[in-house]
């Protein structure tokens, strides 16, 4: 199994100042921080005008170093620095006693993929095949005089806007993180020359600072040089490496033994997948999510199962079903902690009914367990009554992950949406990315479908390309429900993204205020809730009118 191997070097003078107000700083992950996340370089250079740019450098790399390994590994390399760098621009900007600024650049390397983010003129170079490319832009003023002054540093303005790039790597790949003191004195064609001069890291970089002072530079000079010379197995870095080459289980039956399990019975079978109810040497009940032998060569949905024990073991809460930790595993499956209760859909067909009440918090908890989600950076993309388990305890769980994905990070390349129709957000069936607003637009189907036992554009089959019209008030099913609940519904299932709610959170914060909140009082028109009853009343008010009409003719006549 081969591994990412990086070798780096750094170098920093403070030129002909008296201090040094660059900083930097390589980080290669080393347990306790998760590996999963890469490997780090930052370089920063304190804008000099400023009342402390060394500060300002300083606590820029120390924060960035300290909380990107916090971070979900569920996050992709650009979220997670996006984030950060916010933040710290926020931090800076709220030193009102002195104007903090510095440039940045940052390098993160996982697995085979590189991402960089860059804020003012501090480069990121790669050097590729004896071609060295410029990865970063430079946020300079152009006009003549202005050359040297930043149009973007961070903790200058109150928005701040990094730039990002990311790409593949390959083994052989050089990349350069420059200050201004370095790249402005020598130029590309000498940087290029002198990265190919010294094939060991620090050697290289302390020859860039060397020759920039060499060459007239008096200002800071920082380089950090990076080698790539080995790159890890693909999928998810190590974390499906064990499960690659496993094979599928045979098909099971009762009283058959897997591993430390026995099989009770399968509970479900579908054309892509298995489930059975198992119990360990212990006593536990567990679920066994496997699939069929057919598709013991299907790479799609192998790593699907593998992508859906990663998340799981990520979504540490109890909105989230456990899974089981295998010491050892002869076959591919996975496994999923078995609780009393059962589904909403399971539920429905045993004729229970829900109050407002009730349903509300219902739709509170599953809100709750999708913002969770999202923050994570998790769509689970098939939100339904299947996949909401209510336990007799009263606890909601989200299940049946085998179609969430990581945008950036675990997509499946899978060139139809997944999902269930009716569920399934309407410009989805336009070809577009699924997204946290098409997850929310399931859960407000569900709640729709929760006290209505409809849905609101009427069932949709699978092989329907749906026309979307008004979604049908729910009162027209169910006339008790309160008109600041109906209007929250409308709002969940509208046809166009802009009109819904943007987060879980602000749905939750809607269903909590109920009737006081000033959605929910809006007043949905008549010709919106019946229409047929609309233009009924308008008929008849026609009708009087004629009649009206009708009989002012007969008095003049």
């Amino acid at each position: 199994m081969s591994t990412q191997t990086i070798h780096w070097g750094g170098h920093s003078h403070p030129g002909q100042k008296r201090r040094n107000e660059d900083a930097w700083q390589a980080i290669q992950p080393a347990p306790p921080l998760p590996a999963s996340l890469g490997a780090l370089f930052l370089l920063a250079d304190g804008v000099s005008d400023c009342a402390d740019g060394e500060l300002a450098a300083r606590s820029t790399v120390r924060a960035l170093a300290a909380d990107y390994y916090a971070a979900p590994a569920t996050w992709s390399a650009t979220q997670t620095l996006q984030g950060l760098l916010a933040a710290q621009n926020r931090w800076l900007r709220a030193q009102l006693h002195q104007p903090l600024l510095t440039t940045i650049a940052v390098l993160a390397l996982r697995g085979h993929r590189f991402t960089l983010a860059s804020v003012g003129d501090t480069r990121v170079y790669l050097l590729r095949g004896g071609e060295l490319r410029q990865l970063s832009v430079d946020h300079n003023w152009t006009q003549p005089g202005w050359q040297h002054v930043l149009k973007r540093a961070v903790g200058l303005d109150a928005h701040l806007v990094p730039d990002f790039a990311d790409g593949e790597l390959q083994v052989g790949d050089r990349f350069l993180l420059a200050c201004d003191g370095v790249w402005q004195p020598l130029g590309d064609a000498v940087l290029r020359q002198l990265l190919g001069d010294f094939p060991d890291p620090q050697a290289a970089s302390e020859a860039l600072i060397r020759n920039a002072l060499a060459a007239g530079g008096e200002d800071n000079a920082t380089a950090i040089v990076v080698d790539i010379a080995g790159l890890p197995d693909r999928a998810l870095e190590d974390d499906f490496a064990s499960m690659a080459a496993l094979p599928l289980p045979p098909k099971l039956k009762s009283g058959d033994t897997l591993d430390d399990l026995t099989i009770d019975g399968i509970l479900h079978e579908a054309r892509g997948s298995l489930l059975y109810r198992v119990h360990s040497a212990a006593g536990e009940r567990w679920l066994l999510k496997t699939l069929p032998p057919r598709s013991e060569d299907d790479e799609l949905a192998r790593q699907a199962l593998m992508v859906e024990e990663w998340l799981l073991g990520r979504m540490a809460s109890h909105y989230f079903p456990e899974i089981g930790q295998h010491s050892e595993r002869s076959h591919l499956y996975l496994l999923i902690r078995e609780y009393e209760g059962a589904t909403l859909a399971a539920r429905h067909a045993r004729k229970e009914a829900w109050s407002v009440p009730s349903g509300v918090q219902i739709g509170l908890r599953l809100l709750r367990a999708l913002g969770l989600l999202h923050r994570k950076n998790v769509l689970h993309r098939d939100i339904k009554p299947e996949n909401i388990h209510l336990a007799d305890d009263g606890r909601l769980r989200l299940l049946d992950f085998g179609a969430a994905c990581c945008p950036g990070l675990t997509d499946d390349g899978a060139t139809t949406q997944p999902g269930t129709p009716s569920f399934m957000a309407p410009e989805l069936f336009a070809g577009q990315p699924a997204s946290a607003q098409s997850d929310l637009y399931a859960a407000g189907v569900t709640l729709y479908w929760l006290f209505t036992g409809h849905y609101p554009y009427g069932e949709i089959e699978a092989f329907q390309r749906p026309r979307f019209g008004e979604p049908i008030p729910p009162t027209r099913h169910r006339p008790d429900l309160p008109a600041w609940l109906e209007n929250l519904l409308l709002k969940a299932v509208a046809r166009d993204p802009a009109q819904r709610f943007e987060t879980a959170e602000e749905f939750v914060h809607a269903l909590e205020m109920g009737e006081r909140d000033p959605v929910a009082r809006r007043h949905v028109p008549l010709i919106e809730r019946e229409p047929l009853k609309f233009w009924q009343y308008l008929a008849l008010i026609a009708i009087v009118l004629d009649l009206v009409l009708l009989y002012l003719l007969l008095l003049k006549g």
